[in-house]
């Protein structure tokens, strides 16, 4: 595919993260553009096709039924994971390259299945694992590439999930409920952060009070190949909800504010007398506000992406040059994915009332 060609595509699954991630970085793009859209839900497909002036779309849950997929070249799924290794075979085996939305697949043998068809029908195979392009998560990689934050000690995620947020209607019905839709992000960030393999160290949860899939809490300890600890500690019936990610180095302390796409860089406060809370405290306060105002326009207009048109402007670059992406491809899909059940059977054996 030339360099200057427009990659028509097909959107698969019209819900929230469809209409308000996918489609404005698929129209921001140069060379990406929106033609069709499919969904099962009677009327849905129509509506929007209708309301963006799109010349295709289709109610179906069978992509072999839709007659116009012949003018499409890649198709973006955001469908319930259930459907994914079905609807991403598909679509490889009619020539469209595939985005997915995470999480890959429900099981490792699907990821192995779907990988394994990227190859033999030659089609580029991605997964939106987004955050880590996001505004906050490139500065802590330039502190990180660049040794600004000293040796690194320890990488701690921390999640709070407060349950009366916006969620999925479908994730109860996911192994673990929320932690099987929402773990692959820390998992391709601490890997990424990490610089490395992840070997599994402990694992243990508590169960929801009210026999809900999802369970109350989830702690997990990694090393990588450099023997850091990794941590991931999740809280799912919380009363607030915050995402973190931490790189705690000997001389800084990297924080990425996840929602809101923050990075703040704080010093070693050495003896931690009054003199150096209070710098902290200035150093903390000051970062994040003169973040926070130009992310809450963005947000207002839309344009706060999280690392969305990254992913996007990745897989267009794929499928013009042929080549698997690294950050997104199938194959860091398929090494998440065997994170996320490794954890899983670890947490079973783990989780106590």
């Amino acid at each position: 595919m030339s360099n200057d060609k427009i990659i028509r595509v097909a959107c698969i699954g019209l819900g929230w993260v469809s209409l308000h991630r996918h489609f404005p970085s698929i129209k921001r793009h140069p060379n990406l553009k929106l033609v069709g859209v499919i969904d099962r839900y009677p009327g849905q497909a129509a509506a929007i096709a209708k309301k963006y002036k799109l010349p295709y779309y289709a109610e179906t849950e069978d992509l072999t039924k839709v007659p116009w997929l012949e003018n499409v070249d890649a198709v973006i799924i955001a469908t319930a994971p259930m459907a994914h290794a079905e609807l991403a075979m598909t679509a490889m085996a009619l020539g469209k390259h595939v985005l997915t939305e995470k999480p890959f697949a429900m099981s490792v043998e699907e990821g192995v299945a779907m990988c394994a068809a990227a190859r033999q029908y030659d089609r580029i195979l991605a997964v939106v694992h987004n955050f880590q392009f996001s505004r906050a998560a490139n500065k802590l990689m330039h502190d990180l590439a660049t040794g600004k934050l000293g040796k690194i000690k320890r990488i701690t995620a921390v999640q709070l999930g407060n349950p009366h947020r916006r969620l999925p209607s479908w994730f109860e019905k996911l192994p673990l409920g929320l932690f099987y839709d929402e773990s692959p992000h820390f998992f391709y960030l601490l890997h990424r952060l990490s610089g490395g393999h992840l070997k599994l160290q402990h694992a243990h949860g508590i169960a929801s009070a009210n026999n809900h899939n999802t369970p109350a809490a989830v702690s997990l300890l990694y090393r990588n190949e450099y023997n850091t600890p990794i941590t991931i500690n999740c809280q799912f019936d919380s009363t607030i909800s915050e995402w973190y990610v931490m790189i705690a180095g000997k001389d800084y302390l990297g924080i990425i504010d996840i929602f809101r796409d923050i990075y703040m860089r704080i010093p070693n406060d050495g003896v931690h007398g009054p003199r150096q809370i209070l710098c902290t405290s200035i150093s903390a306060i000051w970062q994040h506000i003169i973040q926070h105002i130009p992310n809450g326009i963005a947000y207002m207009f839309n344009r706060l992406d999280y690392g969305n048109d990254a992913v996007f402007d990745t897989f267009a670059n794929a499928v013009k040059s042929g080549i698997q992406p690294d950050a997104i491809g199938c194959d860091r899909a398929l090494s998440v994915l065997k994170l996320q059940h490794e954890a899983i059977e670890a947490l079973e054996r783990n989780m106590y009332k």
